[in-house]
């Protein structure tokens, strides 16, 4: 058969040809290089797991600082003193109470400040808190924030000293005629977008004197190398009133953020009410559990939900073989092991809800990093390494309280006081929160359960018991650490040598509960 085509027929291949762009033809060994490269890709990496897309640009970390107010002396230089004075007129002050008292909210208002002789006109400060704002609210009131006050039938161990801890479990309790009592947060861009001071845009007064625990527990993480909040000690004052001391702690933001690595990253921090369980792949359904403190618009919150995700399908033989690859293992070992040995239970699997996650978008890998540590140091001093440190009734224990593993009970429920809420959460809808708290974290629970980790785990409880503990720097730091508090009209210094006198007695048997176990 004669294959030439005839009149008006053109041959196959020129048929083809005219079919492909005129610009691929000219380029196709470009085109078959690609292909080539696509397929090598998907041979070698195809098993490698993929790592969370981030949107935006990863390079914009923080927002921009336009006004930092440098003040006299720095904040946190603990060798010279401080003083913190608040000045708000009665018509803000009772806007910020009544708007608190009648829907819960913890409505921002304008004040004046003076650090360390710097004035600060037009700021705005909110309270801060939950449990310590009970006497504020009242019993039927509305939602609060931060905090943890012990539920209904449990009772306070002998030797506790509410002095000496200042507010864990209910005790600084705020009144709303006692302005000085009031936790605040306290804000220098909300009413100035790009002001700070010293380059923080929020400090928290915490409640509570002198709170030796929590500055111990804050001084102690930071001396082991681990990311933590600075504070200062300062007199304080409202509207020209008797003087009282408070700690000062930073706010995290996007400052604090870009200073806890020396990689960039993602920080969030976990909602009081949040679970660390998988709810599906909208981000949207975690926006209330997870708030984005830096990068905020240019970043998300896939990182966290990809790996709720897999911790969600991981059996226990892939937790064990690939946690690694998704949380930086050694990092969560010592922030774990620092829990227990701070006796905190109120930390990332406490009602509270404590703790930041980071995401270090080299690595690719969460961490942790620790969070209000107004419960630290002040439970049962003989827990051990594998007790479990809670909340629930009865497992809080003062100083020589119990036996090694009495600390422990499970996670769970504990019941909660008529109208109280969980830590930071909001009323639930249809009524006022009471009911019952959850605690436990799956992450945590499941890493002190495999025994993947328990060598890691020992291998980092032993080194930083020596760094606290053993080597006897805690009773050094806590020296330190009182001669920097300053006295004050509510503090005098017999109180402040009562609750070191506390504080030094609970170190001491942690120390030696501690020896014992490690040589038993």
């Amino acid at each position: 058969m004669d294959d030439t085509p005839t009149a008006g027929q053109s041959p196959p291949r020129r048929r083809l040809r005219h079919r492909v762009p005129t610009s691929l033809r000219r380029h196709w060994k470009l085109l078959a290089v690609f292909v080539a490269f696509v397929t090598i890709l998907a041979t070698v990496f195809g098993a490698t797991r993929i790592r969370p897309y981030i949107t935006g640009d990863p390079t914009i970390i923080a927002s921009e600082i336009t006004d930092n107010i440098t003040g006299t002396v720095d904040l946190f230089d603990a060798s010279v003193p401080h003083e913190l004075s608040v000045e708000i007129t009665d018509a803000e002050y009772d806007e910020m109470i009544t708007a608190f008292q009648s829907t819960g909210e913890k409505k921002w208002v304008t004040a004046d400040v003076t650090i360390d002789g710097t004035l600060i006109t037009d700021v705005s400060v909110r309270l801060k808190g939950n449990s310590t704002l009970m006497g504020v609210r009242g019993e039927d009131a509305g939602p609060g924030g931060e905090g943890f006050e012990p539920p209904e039938g449990m009772e306070l161990p002998d030797g506790f000293d509410p002095a000496a801890m200042g507010g864990p479990g209910g005790m600084a309790q705020a009144s709303e005629d006692d302005p000085t009592s009031l936790p605040l947060l306290i804000s220098f861009d909300e009413n100035a977008g790009g002001r700070a001071y010293q380059g923080m845009t929020e400090i928290s007064v915490r409640p509570g004197s002198p709170v030796l625990n929590e500055a111990m527990a804050l001084s102690l993480t930071a001396e082991t190398g681990q990311p933590t909040q600075r504070y200062a000690y300062t007199v304080y004052s409202v509207n020209d009133s008797a003087t009282t001391t408070r700690l000062l702690l930073e706010h995290p933001d996007d400052t604090y953020a870009n200073s806890l690595f020396d990689s960039d990253g993602y920080l969030y921090k976990a909602d009081a009410s949040s679970r660390f369980e998988y709810i599906g792949d909208d981000q949207s359904d975690y926006a209330d559990q997870f708030e984005q403190i830096n990068a905020v618009g240019t970043g998300n919150l896939q990182p966290v939900v990809s790996f709720l995700k897999w911790l969600d399908s991981a059996s226990d033989e892939e937790f064990g073989a690939h946690l690694s690859e998704w949380v930086d293992v050694d990092s969560f070992a010592r922030y774990v092991a620092t829990q227990n040995l701070l006796v905190n239970g109120d930390d990332m699997s406490g009602p509270g809800q404590n703790y930041y996650l980071w995401y270090d978008l080299q690595t690719g890998k969460l961490s942790v990093v620790s969070w209000d540590l107004n419960l630290a140091m002040q439970g049962d001093a003989t827990t051990g390494p594998h007790d479990t440190v809670s909340m629930a009734p009865g497992a809080m224990g003062g100083p020589g309280q119990g036996e090694a593993g009495t600390a422990a009970a499970d996670p769970g429920t504990m019941p909660q006081p008529r109208g109280m809420l969980p830590p930071g959460a909001a009323a639930p809808q249809g009524g006022q929160g009471a009911g019952r708290v959850q605690s436990g974290n799956s992450l945590k629970t499941r890493f002190l359960e495999s025994d993947a980790f328990t060598q890691v785990y020992e291998d980092a409880y032993r080194d930083l018991h020596e760094q606290m503990y053993g080597s006897g720097r805690a009773i050094e730091v806590l020296d330190t650490l009182v001669s920097t508090v300053p006295v004050s009209d509510a503090l005098p210094a017999a109180s402040l040598q009562s609750s070191a006198d506390s504080m030094r007695s609970w170190i001491e048997q942690r120390t030696a509960a501690l020896a014992e176990l490690r040589d038993s």
